[in-house]
C-alpha cells in the first residue's frame, strides 16, 4: 500500500474497526457466561456497522447498528427473565467440540483470505443512481415493503405480547407496592433445597 492510502482515515477507519470486530467476534467464544458473550457479539456488530459506514454504505450501516442492537437487548431480556442462572453470568463453556470448529473456522479463514486475494475483481462500469438507498430497498423488497413494515409491527407486537403474559407477577406483586419486602411472595418458592 502506498503512504497516501494508510493516510486516509476511512482506510484506517475500516483497519481499526475490522480488528475490533475480529477481536470481539472472539471474544464470544473465550468469555464464560451468555450475557457477556451477547454484549461480546453486539460490540463485532457495531464494529461492522462502524465499517460499513466508512465505506459509505450508510443505509446498511443504520440498518445493521439498529438490528442487532436490538436484537442483542431483545435476548439480554429474555436471559434475564428466564435463564436459571441469574443473567446469564454464571460461569458456563460457550464451545462444544473446540478443537473441531476450530478446525472449521480456520479452513474457512483461509479459502476466503486466498479468494479474496487472488480474484480479479471487476472494475466499475456506469454510475451509480441518484438515490442508491431506494435502489437497494427496491432490489431487495421490491413490491413487498409494506407486507415487511406491517409485519415488523406484527412481530414487535408479539415480543411484547409474549413478554408480557410470561410475567403473569411483576416485581411489585412480587416484593409488595413499595418493593420493601425481603423475601418475594411467589406461589412457588425457589432456591434450593437444603
Amino acid at each position: 500500500m502506498n503512504d497516501t492510502l494508510l493516510s486516509d482515515p476511512a482506510v484506517i477507519a475500516v483497519v481499526v474497526l475490522g480488528a475490533v470486530s475480529v477481536g470481539s467476534g472472539i471474544a464470544v467464544f473465550v468469555v464464560d457466561s451468555m450475557a457477556r458473550a451477547t454484549f461480546a457479539l453486539l460490540v463485532s456488530f457495531l464494529a461492522i456497522a462502524g465499517v460499513l459506514l466508512a465505506l459509505d454504505l450508510v443505509y446498511l450501516a443504520v440498518v445493521t447498528a439498529l438490528m442487532m442492537t436490538i436484537e442483542m437487548a431483545i435476548m439480554a431480556v429474555f436471559m434475564i427473565m428466564f435463564m436459571m442462572n441469574p443473567a446469564g453470568l454464571m460461569p458456563m463453556t460457550m464451545v462444544h467440540n473446540g478443537r473441531g470448529s476450530a478446525a472449521v473456522g480456520f479452513v474457512a479463514f483461509v479459502a476466503l483470505t486466498v479468494g479474496i486475494w487472488t480474484t480479479d475483481w471487476p472494475s466499475r462500469r456506469g454510475q451509480p443512481p441518484a438515490d442508491t438507498t431506494r435502489q437497494l430497498g427496491e432490489a431487495i423488497m421490491g413490491s413487498h415493503m409494506l407486507v415487511m413494515l406491517v409485519v415488523g409491527i406484527g412481530l414487535f407486537a408479539t415480543i411484547l405480547s409474549g413478554t408480557i403474559l410470561a410475567t403473569g407477577r411483576g416485581r411489585y406483586d412480587r416484593f409488595g407496592a413499595d418493593l420493601r419486602a425481603t423475601r418475594p411472595d411467589d406461589p412457588t418458592p425457589g432456591g434450593l433445597p437444603r
